[in-house]
């Protein structure tokens, strides 16, 4: 049976996809540009999501991002772990390693950086809550894909652990796989049941991601994560 569609529902949909990072406000000549839409169909349907808050209209014309799309993002994020749950356990991270640390979860084929307390050293591996990296490259990705399955869930993208080492062991690591100057230890964290709530992960400069200090960050990655799991 063919997968139904509603063509105007894809077509605000596809309104509202097209802002990205760092993109304060677009204009409708810009949104035309982004979605291939009309403009005549762009206002009609920027009327529908104004209402339901999905957009906002600056005086200029311009359009943001509306406030119903932030409500849904806390409750998306309070489905998995809540900002009050993770925030110390990130902080802690931190603190025993000196890296940055972070929480993950799928969505889709990619993966979305939830929660993050970025390192305290001047080079250090930077990234905005909110970023979308891919499954099949890094120890977050490759962790989420070999408890959820996928492709790619039976290779690691440079020759690392594939989805079953990955699992019998508990964790995953990759160094310069996705960034070349950036390493990564991720752990997953589980809910009551079982389920793989996201990979709790700490990150930095490969050069700093010798031995000892992947194994201090282990450590200190499946102490929080059975933690939070429980």
């Amino acid at each position: 049976m063919p997968q139904e569609r509603v063509e105007a529902v894809e077509r605000a949909l596809s309104i509202v996809s097209a802002f990205s990072d760092g993109d304060q406000a677009l204009s409708l000549a810009e949104i035309a540009r982004r979605t291939g839409l009309y403009k005549s169909t762009i206002l009609r349907l920027a009327g529908s999501l104004k209402r339901f808050g999905y957009l906002s209209q600056q005086a200029d014309g311009a359009y943001r991002l509306g406030p119903s799309l932030w409500r849904f993002g806390a409750m998306y994020r309070r489905a998995f772990l809540s900002a009050e749950a993770i925030a110390p356990v990130l902080l802690r991270l931190r603190e025993a390693t000196g890296e940055t640390a972070s929480f993950y979860v799928r969505d889709g084929d990619e993966r979305v950086c939830l929660y993050r307390v970025n390192s305290e050293r001047p080079l250090r591996h930077h990234l905005d809550e909110g970023a979308r990296l891919p499954l099949d490259r890094g120890a977050a990705g490759r962790l989420l894909l070999a408890y959820e399955g996928g492709a790619g869930a039976h290779a690691g993208a440079d020759g690392g652990a594939d989805g079953e080492e990955i699992r019998a062991q508990g964790h995953a690591i990759s160094l310069g796989e996705r960034d070349p100057e950036i390493a990564a230890v991720a752990v997953p964290v589980f809910a009551a049941g079982g389920d793989i709530l996201g990979a709790l992960t700490i990150s930095g400069l490969v050069t700093r991601f010798d031995a000892p200090t992947v194994a201090r960050c282990l450590a200190a990655l499946k102490a929080e994560a059975r933690r939070l799991s429980s």
